[in-house]
């Protein structure tokens, strides 16, 4: 970690003030609009596409994942893959409250995997990141059965997804399997991604499920850990993007990870105007919207 890098003091550690920085849904009174039109909206891609459910990427507790294929012609080259991680604090949400990012990618020929992974307190945040590891292992080492491209796997995450996204990057594949590649993951982007998990730890709505430990947080907080080789321009880079509205804490967040791995390794690091922790997946899925463009172009499609 860089020597800029901003991370919290622990004698600023006041319950209340932590409460009111990381509870989202209460921030965003709203946010059971939200939560409604995603579930409507993705039962509908899973029912109107030509999706695959539930494929087991493991033997072990929520190890499944969801595979849309690219809408591309006969003939065509391999598609790049978009893997989306969801959030909800690593305790809560579902890989199906997200298909309606899907078809907004699909339709631009990109093919869309969504894992899911165990919740905690079942588990812990260090064992659901090697979930994601046995689950981004399976897309690529099977992906190209459904039409996507194993050299091209871009990876998103949202929130806890946006954490989880960001420790696939820094991944060594190389200890995972021989027949892994150094550079598995082409490049990742974090909407309202979480780096510094000590905070966290001391938020007593959320300590309560996730049961967090000094050990843990010192392995699994991205900000915390050296930053990825960049292989080559383009190839390994994290772009981190926040809501403008969100609390200073998740605006911290967002400009830690570059601090922490400087400007070489993520290059954007962005708040986006009007968006609060909600609407920033709404604004991933409209083909229209900046969010959308910036994915799509670090897919190439």
């Amino acid at each position: 970690m860089t020597q800029c890098a901003h991370m919290t003091n622990p004698a600023s550690f006041d319950p209340a003030w932590l409460e009111r920085e990381y509870n989202n849904r209460a921030r965003v009174p709203e946010h059971p609009a939200y939560f409604e039109r995603w579930a409507r909206d993705s039962a509908q891609a899973r029912e109107s596409g030509r999706s695959l459910i539930n494929l087991s990427y493991g033997h072990g507790a929520g190890e499944t994942l969801d595979v849309f294929p690219a809408r591309r012609k006969p003939g065509a080259p391999p598609a790049p893959v978009l893997v989306f991680i969801h959030g909800g604090w690593w305790r809560s949400l579902d890989k199906s409250d997200h298909s309606f990012i899907a078809p907004a990618f699909g339709q631009h020929g990109a093919c869309v995997v969504m894992p899911n992974y165990a919740l905690c307190p079942a588990v812990t945040i260090p064992d659901i990141t090697l979930q994601m590891v046995k689950a981004l292992a399976w897309v690529y080492r099977h992906i190209a059965a459904h039409g996507g491209d194993p050299d091209r796997i871009t990876v998103v995450g949202h929130s806890a997804g946006g954490h989880l996204a960001t420790m696939m990057l820094a991944c060594d594949w190389t200890l995972v399997g021989d027949d892994l590649p150094e550079s598995l993951v082409k490049n990742a982007l974090s909407m309202s991604g979480l780096f510094d998990l000590e905070p966290i730890m001391h938020t007593p709505s959320l300590q309560a499920s996730l049961h967090l430990t000094p050990e843990q947080v010192r392995k699994a907080s991205p900000a915390l850990l050296p930053a990825p080789p960049l292989r080559e321009r383009g190839r390994g880079e994290l772009v981190t993007v926040a809501g403008a509205e969100e609390s200073s804490e998740f605006l911290r967040h967002n400009r830690l990870i570059q601090q922490a791995w400087g400007e070489t390794v993520v290059p954007v690091c962005q708040a986006l105007k009007g968006l609060n922790h909600f609407s920033i997946v709404d604004a991933l899925a409209d083909s229209k919207h900046r969010l959308h463009k910036m994915v799509r172009s670090l897919l190439s499609v």
